[in-house]
């Protein structure tokens, strides 16, 4: 397609119309059933206004907890996968030996399928056989040996270090992208003046990196809030409801039938979405110019 021609606004339609069935019309229906109290065990469906949202919101059940452990995992992964995926990308776009080589070692992890990674690391964490308790026993650091995905305070914690281990990687990758789009004429400028490494990253990279970090904080943060496959692979949610996500008990409260709840909490991470994207538009277009 010619770039520089303005097509027809009738273009676009296809590309609408599958939006719209694919996930307008399913978010609209699932906000409608959020007011009912939609089962598998009856056969009618009644109107029961914001109750289902009351409960949520009261404490009744674990709802709060899965909302919680939800916001918890997106902050600490976002704030950790963005950090450490700047640092790699810092470290990796100069000229070091091995630079291509140690960039696909970092990058490799994101590419795998999660549930291959969630089965792998399941094996790896096992108390008893797993490779990192067997590893630390043999060094004679067995104090350090843990229940990784059992225990009630370390489950958590280890699922998202799992999941920032395999994303980290991939924001690597971008941030590398927008540093080596930074003009170099800017650091030979500085360099001239004498500026020291930290100046250079603090007035000319992290500057110049802004739109491409808000990006990556901005696709990290939809990605925390409805994460599933990782927790589902590791711990299903246990022990008890400790790794539980917003998704995860979307999934078990619809296999029991449970819709009305389901739709629930699906409806108020639909909200947390339409959220996450006005401000992902506000950050993205707030230097451009209008003409």
């Amino acid at each position: 397609m010619n770039k520089a021609k303005v097509y027809p606004w009738y273009f676009a339609i296809g590309a609408v119309l599958v939006y719209t069935v694919l996930n307008v019309v399913p978010g609209i229906l699932g906000l409608g059933y959020s007011f009912t109290d939609w089962s598998a065990y009856s056969k009618e469906l009644h109107f029961v206004g914001f109750k289902n949202f009351i409960d949520v919101f009261s404490g009744k059940g674990n709802y709060l907890t899965y909302i919680l452990n939800t916001l918890l995992f997106t902050f600490v992964t976002t704030v950790a996968k963005t950090g450490l995926g700047l640092l790699l990308a810092l470290a990796l776009s100069k000229g070091i030996k091995g630079m291509n080589f140690h960039r696909g070692v970092m990058y490799m992890p994101s590419v795998l399928p999660v549930l291959v990674t969630g089965l792998t690391f399941t094996s790896i964490l096992n108390p008893k056989i797993g490779f990192l308790n067997t590893f630390l026993r043999g060094i004679g650091l067995d104090f350090l040996a843990q229940k990784w995905l059992v225990d009630s305070k370390l489950a958590f914690w280890s699922v998202m270090a799992v999941d920032i281990w395999r994303g980290t990687g991939y924001i690597m990758t971008m941030l590398i992208v927008g540093i080596l789009a930074i003009p170099n004429v800017y650091y030979e400028a500085v360099a001239v003046d004498g500026a020291s490494a930290w100046q250079k990253f603090r007035y000319i990279t992290l500057p110049m990196l802004r739109q491409t970090l808000a990006v990556t904080i901005v696709l990290n943060v939809i990605y925390g809030l409805k994460v599933f496959d990782m927790v589902y692979a590791l711990t299903n949610g246990g022990p008890g409801h400790r790794t539980e996500v917003m998704y995860t008990a979307v999934y078990k409260m619809m296999s029991k039938g449970l819709y009305a709840a389901g739709t629930t909490i699906s409806t108020l991470l639909f909200v947390f979405m339409l959220i996450v994207g006005y401000f992902m538009v506000k950050i993205l277009t707030k230097d451009e110019v209008v003409e």
